[in-house]
């Protein structure tokens, strides 16, 4: 886990503010409860599938723990109030393009993906997702398919199909992505 990344401590914040011991946490989401104290105090860094247990157990999203405070909800957001989003194992600029309070049903998100940059390992979720290829060529893996996408191109699918991406370029590949729900 990158040092400053906050997310340890935020889990241990939520934690707490729901009552929860680190030996409710664990058992609720199928975890030790070493394993929740090493995450608590950044010693070990847990994958998003984990950071999903537990926030389900929370009552939180994933991006909860990686983004910076989300206080106000405006209609109008320009890029320079967009929240970064640090994903452990993501090689990306993750820019969350709205703030995520209440009941939002897409979260959108700017990427930037530099040459070698992406995820390298599937995920998947509940959902779906849209892409748009703003400039460069993104690599995308949907299950068993590869696609090659390039500047103006969109893709759209269940975001249940274990997918991947990352930039085979040489030039960064920039693009804005949408989720559905919000899941991070």
């Amino acid at each position: 886990m990158p040092r400053n990344s906050n997310i340890g401590p935020k889990i241990r914040e939520f934690r707490k503010e729901r009552q929860l011991t680190i030996q409710d946490l664990a058992q609720k989401a199928g975890l030790s409860v070493s394993y929740i104290s090493q995450v608590e105090t950044e010693k070990v860094s847990p994958s998003i599938a984990t950071l999903k247990k537990i926030g389900a157990v929370l009552e939180v999203r994933t991006v909860d723990f990686f983004a910076d405070e989300l206080i106000e909800d405006p209609m109008v957001l320009p890029p320079g109030l967009w929240t970064r989003v640090l994903l452990p194992g993501w090689e990306a600029d993750v820019k969350q393009m709205v703030h995520i309070v209440g009941n939002k049903r897409m979260q959108p998100f700017h990427t930037t993906v530099p040459p070698g940059g992406g995820t390298h390992e599937n995920y998947s979720h509940p959902g779906e997702e849209f892409g748009f290829v703003l400039s460069g060529i993104l690599t995308l893996k949907l299950g068993t398919e590869i696609h090659e996408l390039k500047t103006g191109w969109a893709v759209y699918f269940s975001s249940l199909i274990p997918h991947s991406w990352e930039n085979n370029g040489k030039e960064p590949c920039h693009l804005i992505w949408v989720v559905s729900p919000p899941s991070w």
